[in-house]
């Protein structure tokens, strides 16, 4: 049997600007600003959490990788063997990535480009991997638009493992998408695509771009506005979510919103607008404030947690539990998932694993529906 060439290319610092509410981590500027903030980088043990899908196969299997964050640091934190073939000399940038994924497919001919990273990473990728070349990407930044991406780490490790064992064949041509990080600091989407890539063609893994645009029915949002205020109660914190459908209810309460953040708000009143992981979670974990967190579903990928709202963290989640999790949506949104479960990808799979299963999701003026939650 002939061994299945994969070559690994981590970008370390991914999603270093979410935790911080950088809205993204492109240039090395805005990831040494996140790091100053306190960021950790969590791209490693993402990219390694796909790795841990490969050990049933890893002696069907050759990895060729970067050393150190580069990809070399995933695999030991894998358990897995490795073939360091290139090595970076400083604070990786987006020349080592695509330096690497050159050595990967001109010098060793690797049947699959398996990156970790966000929008920018796939284009890195992009800018220099052949046309008829298969890639994945392994979610792992801020800003994850672009449809050569699984779900979620582990989903893209299932992917690689079935194509280990001949399981999948089929290639499709999937969008590769960003968008402006100043502009969505600033709470505007401006969205660009850039081109394609090969990716496999495994529709329960591997996501769809995402939806664009502001819900349009104002009369169903406002609907579940009036309910989520409704149900609110007083000397609690009510950790407030990204999106538009969110956006409504703070507007139902008067509150001014951050679009693409994460705002509290506790008796009626801001407390802070677009907070970090660590200020929520001081307040939260560290000074024991009662919460609830309100979040919705991200159009056309399905996804609660783990695209743009990094600020939730795993120990966020994991500490209020799914009983002070509501989540909020249009039974239009959930229309065009097409019977498809919602998404959870927190980086850290038992608490995934604990959100998973039926959930109550708020869809109108005292109206929910059930909604299967999974983690592929």
């Amino acid at each position: 049997m002939s061994t299945f060439r994969l070559g690994l290319v981590v970008n370390p610092l991914a999603g270093l600007g979410g935790s911080v509410a950088l809205k993204g981590s492109d240039g090395a500027e805005t990831a040494a600003l996140a790091q100053q903030l306190g960021a950790e980088a969590k791209a490693p043990q993402r990219a390694a959490y796909a790795l841990q899908e490969l050990r049933e196969v890893a002696d069907q299997l050759t990895i060729y990788t970067g050393s150190a964050g580069l990809g070399a640091q995933s695999c030991e934190l894998a358990g897995l063997d490795c073939e360091v073939v290139y090595h970076q000399h400083s604070i990786s940038t987006a020349a080592d990535t695509q330096a690497l994924v050159q050595c990967l497919c001109e010098q060793h001919q690797v049947d699959l480009v398996l990156f970790a990273g966000g929008d920018g990473t796939a284009r890195d990728v992009y800018a220099v991997v052949a046309e008829d070349q298969p890639v994945l990407g392994v979610p792992a930044g801020v800003k994850i638009h672009s449809g050569v991406y699984a779900v979620s780490p582990r989903a893209a490790g299932k992917v690689v493992a079935q194509l280990v064992r001949g399981e999948l064949a089929t290639v499709t041509h999937a969008d590769v998408m960003d968008i402006d990080e100043v502009a969505f600091r600033q709470g505007t989407v401006r969205a660009k695509r850039y081109g394609e890539m090969l990716v496999p063609e495994e529709l329960r893994f591997v996501q769809a771009v995402k939806m664009g645009g502001r819900e349009s029915d104002e009369m169903v949002l406002a609907d579940i506005a009036a309910d989520v205020v409704e149900r609110m109660e007083d000397d609690v914190l009510y950790i407030m979510g990204s999106g538009s459908t969110v956006a409504a209810v703070m507007d139902e309460l008067g509150l001014p919103n951050t679009l693409l953040g994460v705002d509290v708000v506790k008796n009626g009143e801001l407390v802070a607008a677009d907070v970090t992981a660590r200020q929520l979670e001081q307040w939260v974990i560290d000074e024991g404030q009662a919460a609830h967190l309100i979040v919705t579903v991200i159009g056309g990928q399905g996804h609660i947690f783990g695209r743009g709202n990094q600020q939730l963290s795993s120990r966020l989640l994991a500490h209020l539990g799914k009983q002070n999790i509501q989540v909020i949506a249009t039974k239009r949104k959930l229309q065009h998932l097409e019977g498809k479960p919602l998404l959870v990808d927190s980086g850290d799979p038992m608490v995934d694993d604990s959100l998973c299963g039926l959930m109550r999701v708020t869809t109108g003026y005292h109206d929910e529906v059930f909604v299967q939650v999974d983690a592929p």
